[in-house]
């Protein structure tokens, strides 16, 4: 928000420091200052302080507390007068609850012409342009208070028996108006407008965001009808998205103003135009919604200190608050604060910490180490997850990771990303399926890939009864056929050589894929001594220029015998430059169970020939052919 210091300056009774001294302040302990002139302070105001902030009248008040100046004047503080209720003007808000207060009011005998020299100065210092007299006060009293107003010629409104309506209501279908600057808008339905009641609903304006051109302010003008009205920030906002029409009422509406603003806009517009466009006052209608005044927040001297880490005293939160202008009570180092009518942001004990910690200011609290964490966090639950990772990555199987968003499930989202998927999932099966369908087109015809296509997840499904942590796991070969019978070897080798599954684990085994309840197993237990792979990998390790030979072999060994067994024998065997041992095949005959093994072997100083490998091949056949019962086949 552009913001003029000689404007603010009539907020103080004292000289205001230069505004290279003001946007420091500002920045250190409310928001950051985009640029800076001799005059001008450009704002950046953020959605959680845009509620008062928007307006020379919310940067008048930061400026007061972080520097101590103390306002001669708050406009948002001073007694509201008590107007006639006009006669001749009635007004009517929408029935959705859109338009929550509706004021307005009729002024007699105004004369429209150019604005007085203080006025249009005014204008012209923030980079708005004068109009004529009225139209800028209206934007005068938005750019001081931050509510947006509007005037409407009367006599271009319907009137019948002496009274004028003006009405908030939604647009129909195929609707469209013609705005102020002479831009024409196709209106969605729904789109909520100003209407003039008494001419069938004619549109007036868009609420909230830009008038018509049907009762414009001219010169000829001298009855005229004031707007300040509280719309639904929500529906501003996605009407001015809509449209492609962004102002700067729209920018106000979309923050959520408070509801008691449109009061004080009143007051002070009505006042204004009769100083600078002259008119009586017929009446003034106000229509609108129980006004609740604000529930109090309570925050205690040692949630402050405890949050911020300072060592305030009452004393100091007390002046903090003092100089917000915050309206509280003191009891036992127990704050009770009515927040302002304007300051939506301060709804929780938390707010009132950060108002206390900015105000007093950040830099002041003394920095400490964080202490030294003595006892390390128990990872075993997370390590006994990688040990299936990696035990199952180390038997040719891909890790997957696919949405947490379902085309059906049992938790169903008010807002969902994908209007295709507006569920939370229930299972990992769906996603899996998908996924195997889609690698036989997609998997790597490489050399040395395996002639089955292995997926697996881990991941959190979510049901009526809570969050579970599920493993997936799935095999299809390369033609696309699911691989029943490599998926079984596979659950096997997983139940008997990592985990011992309780019956209760199992909440899916159709033949062809396979969901595991990893909630049921001890994972602290399998992962007490575990170090993940991703662990042993992470010191740094240059990779090979050179390109890497395969070779394979096979095995014969006893029922009962374990892969791991099998290619521990082989490693110790290989010499330096095997890098990594893969199982692609196994499986059980009269008693005796094969793995088929790929080996990688590779340099970092050379390419290898046979002459590195055939030693290498001999080495690892001798010493498998040694282990008794083992035959290489």
């Amino acid at each position: 928000m552009k913001t003029s210091r000689a404007w603010l300056q009539n907020y103080f009774n004292k000289e205001l420091p230069s505004t290279e001294v003001l946007a420091k302040a500002l920045t250190f302990h409310t928001a950051e200052i985009e640029e800076t002139t001799e005059d001008l302070l450009e704002v950046n105001v953020l959605p959680d302080r845009a509620a008062y902030m928007l307006s020379h009248r919310g940067v008048a008040t930061e400026i007061s507390a972080t520097l101590g100046i103390p306002l001669k004047q708050d406009p948002l503080r001073e007694a509201l007068p008590q107007y006639e209720v006009s006669k001749r003007l009635t007004v009517t808000r929408d029935a959705e609850g859109k338009c929550s207060r509706y004021i307005g009011a009729l002024i007699t005998g105004v004369s429209v012409g150019p604005s007085p020299e203080w006025l249009r100065v005014a204008l012209e210092s923030v980079g708005q342009r004068s109009i004529n007299n009225v139209v800028d006060a209206t934007n005068f009293v938005m750019l001081n208070l931050g509510q947006p107003l509007h005037a409407f010629d009367a006599h271009k409104l319907t009137e019948r028996e002496g009274q004028y309506a003006v009405g908030v209501r939604p647009a129909e279908q195929a609707e469209r108006i013609t705005t102020l600057s002479g831009e024409t808008y196709d209106l969605e339905e729904g789109t909520l407008l100003i209407a003039d009641m008494h001419a069938d609903g004619a549109p007036l304006g868009i609420a909230g965001i830009k008038g018509g051109d049907r009762a414009t302010v001219s010169e000829t003008t001298t009855d005229i009808i004031l707007e300040s009205a509280h719309f639904d920030g929500v529906s501003v906002r996605k009407t001015a998205q809509s449209l492609k029409l962004f102002t700067d009422a729209s920018s106000r509406f979309q923050n959520k103003p408070s509801v008691a603003l449109p009061a004080y806009g009143m007051r002070d517009i009505i006042a204004l135009i009769q100083e600078v466009a002259g008119g009586v006052l017929e009446g003034v209608v106000d229509s609108h919604e129980e006004l609740l005044p604000p529930d109090p927040v309570v925050v205690t001297l040692d949630q402050i200190n405890g949050v911020l880490g300072s060592t305030y005293s009452a004393q100091d939160v007390s002046g903090a608050f003092d100089s917000l202008g915050f309206s509280y009570t003191l009891a036992e180092e127990t704050f009770s604060v009515l927040p302002p009518f304007e300051r939506k942001d301060i709804n929780i004990p938390e707010d009132l910490v950060e108002e206390a910690g900015r105000i007093l200011g950040y830099e002041h609290i003394e920095s400490v180490m964080l202490p030294v964490q003595s006892i390390a966090p128990d990872q075993a639950k997370f390590r006994g997850i990688e040990a299936i990772k990696d035990f199952l990555v180390a038997r040719g199987f891909t890790e997957i990771s696919t949405p947490a968003f379902a085309k059906e499930g049992e938790i169903e989202l008010q807002n969902p990303l994908q209007e295709d998927r507006p569920f939370m999932r229930a299972s990992l099966l769906p996603a899996l399926e998908d996924a195997l369908g889609r690698a036989v087109h997609v998997a790597p015809r490489v050399l040395g890939h395996s002639r089955y296509i292995k997926l697996f997840e881990v991941g959190t499904v979510f049901t009526k009864h809570g969050e579970s942590l599920l493993l997936s796991m799935g095999v299809v070969d390369t033609s696309g056929k699911l691989a029943a019978e490599a998926l079984k070897e596979n659950v096997a080798t997983l139940e008997q050589e990592l985990l011992r599954i309780p019956a209760s684990a199992h909440f899916n085994l159709t033949g062809t894929i396979m969901e595991l309840n990893l909630g049921k197993l001890n994972l602290e237990k399998l992962g007490a001594e575990y170090a993940p792979v991703s662990v042993r990998l992470s010191a740094y390790r240059p990779f090979s220029s050179y390109p890497f030979a395969l070779r394979d072999v096979a095995v014969w060994t006893p029922e009962g015998t374990k892969e791991t067994e099998v290619a521990m024998c082989i490693q110790e065997a290989a010499g330096e430059f095997l890098v990594r041992t893969d199982l692609f095949d196994r499986f059980e005959k009269e008693g005796r169970v094969s793995y088929a093994f790929r080996l990688v072997f590779e340099s970092l100083e050379r390419t290898l020939s046979d002459t590195d490998l055939d030693p290498a091949m001999e080495r690892i056949t001798e010493a498998l052919n040694q282990k008794e019962g083992w035959e290489v086949r």
